[in-house]
């Protein structure tokens, strides 16, 4: 009877034991399904090619734009002023009439020196007869024509007035203030200007380079300037003028440098982010600053190639705006990974998502 009870327990025993080592083999197949599958995952990464192109080796710095010549135009003579013939914004010539002031004390002035010339004339006319006949003395003769040269002198400078009180521009150029108002009283060489006139077909730019840049720096050497209230519009200048001496104080030396403007988009007084250039290189192999990576003190960058990043050491040269010359490491013909690379490991599974195209130079 025991013994016949014992045996289904066996049984009973042995089939749990087998679904228990079932179970546990399911289990660690299933756990290495999932590792495996884990193994395969790739890494979505936005890749973009090389290019070839020319890039520059620059000094960046900022200047605002002066205008080449102004003239700040004042009263030479005093009055009210009559009439005013040009407003701000317009262009003059050299020469042109600006603005008139009354004339009628300088009218009057000068007819008063024409008829006390006019009498010292006839005067000295008589005399000078009566003097080569030894009638008058000398010191009487010599006062006389003495008399004579200063109305003469006094009529001149009476023209010269009356001439002073029409203000004209001593430069071509747009005006770029007037502060002369009708009816307002001028005093001759007086401080408040007139007027303002700038001539804006050329305009300087003034930068202030650090004293270790000096040999690097030449006349008509390029410049770029980035004009901020123009969209950032690129402009073309050249170095006119180098300063021959080092500020003491801010270890700075002084370059001016030449901006035309033809077309007259450009004023003085704009703000604009400089480009010094210092050497080009035609033909350089790109890539986007964006997929360098710098690595315990080595440039890498990710090549992808059939599916997989493959980091690659490189040697660069100038750096530009978002690109950066390739001098060595890469052929020109591949894919650089630009986004996702960040947490890539070498030889890791990746999956383009984007191919960006870089836009040609």
């Amino acid at each position: 009877m025991q013994t016949k009870m014992i045996k289904p327990l066996l049984v009973c025993a042995m089939l749990s034991g087998t679904a228990l080592l079932t179970g546990c083999n399911g289990a660690e197949a299933t756990a290495a399904s999932d590792a495996k599958k884990a193994e395969v995952i790739s890494i979505p990464v936005e890749v973009a090619s090389l290019r070839q192109g020319a890039i520059s080796s620059n000094y960046a710095t900022t200047a605002i734009l002066e205008a080449k010549e102004e003239a700040f135009v004042v009263a030479r003579a005093s009055g009210i002023i009559h009439e005013i013939l040009v407003e701000e914004g317009d262009y003059v010539e050299k020469g042109q009439v600006l603005a008139r002031l009354e004339t009628e004390r300088y009218i009057l002035n000068l007819k008063r020196a024409e008829a006390n010339l006019t009498g010292l004339e006839k005067e000295l006319s008589k005399v000078r007869d009566m003097y080569a006949k030894k009638l008058v003395s000398d010191d009487a003769f010599d006062k006389l024509t003495a008399a004579f040269d200063a109305a003469k002198a006094d009529l001149e400078l009476a023209k010269l007035d009356l001439s002073e009180t029409t203000i004209r521009a001593p430069i071509a150029g747009f005006i770029a203030e007037r502060n002369a108002k009708v009816g307002n009283l001028t005093e001759s060489f007086q401080r408040e200007r007139m007027f303002h006139i700038v001539q804006q077909k050329d305009l300087y730019g003034v930068v202030h380079l650090p004293e270790k840049e000096l040999p690097r720096v030449h006349n008509e050497q390029a410049a770029t300037l980035s004009i901020t209230a123009l969209g950032n519009g690129q402009v073309n200048a050249l170095v006119e003028r180098i300063s021959p001496v080092i500020d003491a104080k801010t270890g700075t030396f002084k370059v001016t440098l030449r901006v035309p403007n033809d077309d007259n988009n450009l004023k003085a007084g704009m703000f604009a982010q400089v480009k010094l250039n210092y050497d080009t290189h035609q033909n350089a192999t790109l890539l986007p600053r964006q997929a360098v990576l710098n690595i315990d003190d080595k440039t890498n960058v990710f090549v992808v190639k059939d599916g997989v990043a493959e980091k690659v050491q490189v040697r660069t040269g100038y750096a530009e705006g978002d690109m950066i010359e390739v001098l060595e490491g890469l052929n020109g013909s591949e894919q650089v990974v630009i986004t996702g690379h960040h947490n890539l490991k070498d030889k890791a599974p990746v999956e383009v998502v984007n191919q960006v195209e870089l836009a040609k130079s």
